[in-house]
């Protein structure tokens, strides 16, 4: 979709919100909620904010949006107020089987995500990335790309800011890179990637999404408006992206994170990462360029990198954005070395898949940080990890009887009330050499406000070893 065409869809949407002075209903006011809100104000829109938790229990910016013209109805929800709307956005950790929306689709409301209302706002190309893990990382790597190329790029969606706070000031020539979860897919309408991303697949989410059916078909939307023009940029290795890549319209650009070279693709080969189309086939980046702990980071960069070719940046561009890559906050971030222990947040390792990763980055031993609230999937998957090179396995929150039960018969279990104790326990535990690692494979929800709460307050935990807890013995 091109600048032009969604302007075009702009001035109808505008229109499809202006019925009879009904106001547009955005639910649910974290930071995309805020975003939604302000953005429609801003337009001249009628808008009412609705949230569950009472005014004091909300950021205090919340209150500030009164002031834009919002009408904010807190500490619960009126069904009349949703059957009301011309328009329902829903804020990505919303429940969609909310009986105040389910009455509103009754009644006939549209309901949509707040990206579906970004992307109806827009001007420029979107890149969208999802998948079960590498989202993050892969969508701000490639937004460094494009940046390295002299691009006007605008990062966001499920990482940094909203797509309703990227949209003023677009223009044709402006590439939004947009990380997507399912949450924010499966109320998409004419959501519309110029490129779609897709790392990888597995279980996740399954306290939100009803069945992993159910997940998997919310990830596939990213797919379902591309046409032939259009890329799909997907991981070879995963069948099951690959089948849903086939059933769309796009363009595929595989890529292979280890394994043989591809005939079509991009892959690793001889300490270089390649792109091959058609006969020929050229240099991405040196692998000796990363500065990022573990195969699957290394392989987000390369998905990344095959998406910013198909988007025209140059190979030395490619080169010099992984170059100078340091990750993203939260996703195997390293936070310190204390007496000769290193110490790394994961805490975007909310799901089991991610944090096997996790604990698959290191060589050396470690001691891993593990629980909060469970959210899908089987711990015991973590066994092999585990049992290779974990010293010890810390267990937190709602969920550390589940990883008690999962692993205890292969490695020590130490359960802790706090991720205070359990930082404090692991560096007890360590000896110079070893990694202590915060791979949660849960919700935060249970302890935090979100998975960056948790990883701040990990880093918080780690400084204070740092200014003068026993420094770690040799063993």
């Amino acid at each position: 979709m091109d600048g032009a065409s969604c302007r075009d869809a702009s001035e109808l949407n505008e229109s499809a919100m202006d019925v009879e002075g009904k106001p547009v209903v955005v639910v649910g006011l974290a930071r995309s909620g805020i975003a939604a809100a302000t953005f429609l104000a801003g337009r001249g829109r009628p808008v009412v904010a609705t949230d569950r938790k009472p005014a004091m229990e909300l950021e205090a910016e919340v209150l500030r949006i009164e002031s834009r013209g919002v009408r904010l109805e807190l500490g619960g929800h009126r069904e009349a107020t949703f059957t009301g709307a011309s328009l329902v956005v829903v804020s990505p950790g919303v429940p969609w089987d909310l009986p105040e929306i389910q009455a509103a689709r009754r009644a006939g409301v549209p309901v949509v995500a707040e990206l579906e209302l970004g992307f109806r706002h827009l001007a420029g190309e979107v890149v969208a990335v999802t998948g079960t893990k590498g989202k993050s990382t892969t969508t701000a790597a490639l937004g460094g790309m494009l940046r390295e190329s002299g691009r006007d790029v605008r990062v966001g969606g499920n990482i940094g800011q909203a797509v309703t706070g990227l949209v003023e000031g677009s223009t044709p020539e402006t590439v939004f890179v947009l990380e997507a979860s399912s949450f924010q897919l499966e109320g998409t309408d004419t959501f519309h990637p110029r490129v779609a991303i897709f790392t990888n697949l597995s279980a996740d989410h399954l306290d939100r999404h009803p069945s992993f059916e159910d997940y998997v078909r919310a990830k596939a939307r990213i797919f379902r408006n591309q046409t032939a023009e259009d890329w799909a940029v997907v991981n070879a290795d995963d069948g099951a992206v690959l089948a849903l890549a086939r059933a769309g319209r796009a363009r595929l650009v595989p890529f292979r994170v280890s394994g043989p070279s591809l005939d079509q693709g991009a892959f690793f080969e001889s300490g270089t990462a390649w792109l091959r189309r058609g006969a020929g086939r050229e240099a991405l980046f040196p692998v000796s360029a990363v500065q990022l702990p573990g195969v699957h980071l290394r392989g987000d960069l390369l998905a990344a990198a095959a998406a910013a070719r198909v988007l025209g940046v140059g190979g030395d561009a490619i080169a010099r954005a992984v170059a100078g890559f340091r990750g993203v906050e939260h996703t195997l971030e390293r936070v310190a070395e204390v007496g000769g222990v290193l110490f790394f947040n994961d805490s975007k390792a909310t799901n089991v898949a991610a944090a096997q990763k996790s604990l698959e980055a290191f060589a050396g031993p470690v001691l891993p940080i593990i629980g909060g609230r469970y959210k899908g999937g089987d711990f015991r998957d973590l066994r092999g990890a585990v049992s290779g090179h974990a010293k010890a396995v810390f267990a937190i929150g709602e969920a550390r009887t589940r990883v008690q039960e999962a692993l205890g018969d292969v490695a020590r279990v130490i359960e802790c009330d706090t991720l205070a104790a359990a930082v404090e326990q692991a560096f007890a535990a360590a000896v110079p050499g070893d990694t202590v690692v915060l791979a949660p494979a849960c919700s935060s929800f249970d302890m935090f406000r979100d998975y960056a709460e948790r990883g701040r307050v990990f880093k918080a935990e780690v400084a204070k070893l740092a200014r003068g807890a026993p420094r770690a013995h040799d063993g």
